[in-house]
């Protein structure tokens, strides 16, 4: 019982990362209707400036504006020199150009830090353990990333929800051409929701460094679940994205830490190990197409 708590938890706390990066780029999406697979170089942007202030003031307090800044300044430039450019272009171009991003961020990274990953400190006052019941010591740095996800998503849903900007943001994210048509500044509109995605990703990026590596490609690395996020919880809702990527991430989890374990009731370790972790690996897109299959929109509307 202790272990189950235990991997929900991590669970948990993989889901909020997976929110974070996800909200950002379901916004994106779903309102400019572009596909940025430079996304997890954003990610990876948060991380490695963040990292590096931390390490140079020896402050891990210091590094979290750094990489926030860091991040949104990449965003804003990205959207103004080439997003911005690709608006009324095929999703085909998109993907490609993105993409050529995604070889530039990695190299300029490599250029910059090397290709060894750079250790993350993690804050002092959250390097241990807090005993959450008798028998489960859980790590005070993970509980911090959880709730850091879950008051970030409160912190969006005020903002979606209760102010100009934010029905801005629903409007365009279910009609983009009426908001244009209404006399909204959509490039302004544009370049903040890119801003905000890209800060979202740096966050991610920088609260992560310290329980994974900080190192080049790691975007492309959580990219691809996060896209999974996107679909699942439908595209432009900021709901569907904390909900699906709750629900993925302990799903995820779920399935590694314990596929393998059932199966060897019935079948030899090794081919358990195999195909359990092959099968918890497909896991969540298996979930993706059962979604689809029932709600092809996704779970939530655009702009919920």
């Amino acid at each position: 019982m202790i272990l189950i708590i235990e991997q929900l938890l991590n669970g948990l706390q993989y889901g909020v990362t997976l929110f974070l990066l996800a909200a950002g780029l379901t916004l994106i999406f779903g309102i400019m209707g572009v596909i940025n697979l430079a996304h997890g170089s954003l990610f990876m942007v948060g991380a490695y400036a963040g990292t590096y202030v931390a390490g140079l003031t020896g402050s891990f307090w210091a590094g979290l504006p750094a990489a926030l800044i860091a991040a949104a300044l990449t965003g804003f430039v990205v959207e103004a020199v080439v997003v911005r450019r690709l608006y009324a272009r095929d999703h085909l171009d998109q993907v490609l150009a993105t993409f050529a991003l995604i070889l530039i961020f990695n190299q300029s990274i490599t250029m910059l830090f090397g290709r060894q990953p750079v250790y993350a400190h993690m804050p002092d006052a959250f390097s241990g353990a807090v005993t959450l019941m008798p028998g489960l010591p859980y790590p005070t740095y993970r509980l911090l990333i959880i709730a850091t996800g879950l008051l970030v998503a409160l912190g969006l849903y005020l903002l979606i929800n209760r102010t100009k900007i934010g029905m801005l943001v629903r409007a365009g994210a279910s009609n983009r051409d009426m908001v244009r048509a209404l006399g909204v500044d959509i490039k302004l509109l544009y370049t903040l929701v890119f801003g905000l995605g890209a800060l979202l990703a740096g966050l991610a990026g920088y609260m992560t460094g310290p329980i994974s590596s900080v190192q080049v490609g790691m975007g492309e690395q959580i990219l691809l679940a996060t896209f999974v996020v996107v679909v699942v919880g439908g595209v432009g809702s900021i709901k569907g994205a904390f909900v699906s990527g709750i629900i993925l991430g302990v799903v995820d989890t779920m399935l590694r830490a314990f596929l393998p374990t059932i199966l060897r009731s019935f079948m030899q370790p090794s081919d358990a190990d195999a195909i359990g972790l092959g099968i918890a690996s497909m896991g969540i897109y298996l979930l993706m197409a059962l979604v689809l299959l029932v709600r092809p929109k996704g779970l939530f509307a655009a702009g919920n």
